[in-house]
This record gives C-alpha cells, structure tokens and sequence, in this order.
C-alpha cells in the first residue's frame, strides 16, 4: 500500500540537519509527484542536488579552464626560472600552513603591468610582476600569496557559481557530464566565473575572509603579519594617482582603506608581529635583481 508522507514531515527531516539526497529519493517513491507533498520533496532533492560537494579532480578541471582564461587576458608567466621558483616557494610554505594544505598549489607570476593577483579553484594562483614589483620584501609577497590561498581554501569561486546550471547534481565531471547541455553549461559557467573574478570581483565578505585568513596563515608560517597590510598601503597611494583602474585589485576588490582599517584591528591578535620575519634583503637578491 502506497504511504502517506506528510509536508510536516519533509521539513522535520530538512530542518532536522538528517535529511541526504538518497532519503529523499526512497521518499519519492511513496509520494505522488503531482500534490503538494511531491512538489516540496521534489524542490527538496534538487537543493540538496545543487548543494552536492564536488570532487578535486573536477574543481582541477574548472580551475584550470579559468587559469587559461587567464593567462589570455592577463599574458603569460614571466621566462625567468628562478623567479617563479622563489615565488613558489614563498607560496607553498603559506599553503602548507592554510586551513586546505592538503591539495597541491601552483604559483605564476604573470608578464602584466597590471597590478593584480587572483586565485583559480583548485589551488592555482596567479600575481602580476607589476604588484610584485611595488613590494620590498617578503613578507609583502607571502602576505598577498596567503590572501589567495585564502580563497582556494574558503572555496569561494566554487561558491559563488554554486547554483549553476552545470553544477546542479554534479559531484564529478565525467564524459557524459560534458556532452551536450552539460558541455554548453560548462563554457557559460566559466564565462560567468571569469567576469566575477576579473571584472566584478567576489562578494565583499569573502574578501575581508581572505585577508583574515592571509595575515593568520602568514604569521603561522613565521611571517610578519604586517606584510599584506604594506602592499595594501602602497596599493592605496598608488590608487590615489591612477585613472585606469580596470583588472587590478582597485576594481575587483573592495575598498582599501576599509580592508587596511580590518587588517589593523586583527593585529592585536599578534603582538609579536615586529620580530617576526620580514626577510627584505632574500627578498631584494631573488626578485629586484630580476
């Protein structure tokens, strides 16, 4: 005999935090998808689809197609070998102390004059020579290297294109996920992901996030915490007698000061900030040299 499923008791089970995708589909089998019941376990499922956790492999392979758009509107990683070793060292030692150190990072720095820096799922990160080049330090450089991290830690490109058509029930891409629709939902939502990070830039929040996580991930590393604080400073000097702002971090994130002023107030956090490593003179001899 069929059973009678409630509405009451779709949305205990959602509230209740025990609802899973596959509950939902066993109640479905009981539930006339045409009454109301059916219609609220059938919007069910599909949040609960939309929300399913995709794979790193995947993510990889999202990050990736975004990494090419990159490099397309950015130009192409700088020829010079121990620069972009310095740079990945710099790098991998601040991943290795994020709240995500378990997946392997990649760091490029871009032939751009355009001071900028942005972080494609999956741990692959980009900075432009032209904000390399206003730093003195290393600190500086691992300051706004963890602030990337940050990002690909938090997942906040992946969050901010979640309710995608392509994403919907999607915990994997797969051939058959790539044919047809799927294959026109993936070029869209990589459209829509380039114009967020490029061009609009992320949800505020997120952030104020990433330059929460960047100073703790710096100073777990040994860094002074100060030296994403500094670029942000000659960022704003530098702002102040720019007109052409599109691309850099003027137009695609939010307010200097208001990030400098959140930055200052976390300091309390660390008093020992001032004998922590600054490393300004490694610094000058790896990157001012090249």
């Amino acid at each position: 005999m069929r059973q009678i499923v409630s509405a009451a008791l779709i949305m205990s089970f959602l509230w209740s935090g025990t609802a899973m995708a596959g509950l939902f589909d066993e109640l479905q089998k009981f539930v006339d998808p045409n009454t109301k019941e059916g219609k609220i376990l059938s919007g069910a499922t599909q949040v609960l689809s939309s929300a399913k956790e995709i794979d790193y492999p995947t993510e990889r392979t999202i990050g990736e197609s975004l990494a090419l758009e990159g490099l397309q509107r950015f130009g192409r990683p700088m020829a010079n070998e121990n620069l972009q070793q310095y740079v990945n060292l710099v790098g991998d030692a601040v991943a290795a102390n994020s709240k995500r150190a378990t997946i392997p990072y990649e760091f490029a720095v871009l032939d751009s004059p355009v001071q900028n820096a942005f972080a494609a799922p999956a741990g692959i990160i980009f900075v432009s020579k032209a904000l390399i080049g206003i730093m003195d330090s290393e600190a500086e450089l691992a300051g706004v290297l963890a602030h990337e991290v940050g990002h690909v830690a938090g997942k906040h490109a992946i969050g901010t294109i979640r309710r995608s058509q392509f994403l919907q029930g999607v915990g994997s891409i797969t051939a058959a996920t790539m044919k047809g629709n799927k294959g026109k939902q993936f070029e869209s939502m990589i459209g829509d992901l380039q114009t967020v990070l490029f061009d609009k830039g992320l949800d505020k929040e997120l952030e104020f996030e990433a330059d929460a996580a960047a100073m703790e991930t710096a100073y777990r590393t040994g860094y002074d915490p100060r030296g994403l604080i500094t670029v942000l400073k000659k960022l704003q000097k530098i702002e102040a007698l720019s007109a052409n702002k599109k691309g850099s971090w003027f137009s695609t994130h939010p307010p200097l000061g208001e990030r400098i002023e959140r930055l200052e107030a976390q300091l309390r956090n660390y008093p020992d900030a001032p004998s922590l490593a600054r490393l300004a003179e490694r610094f000058a001899k790896r990157v001012k040299q090249h």
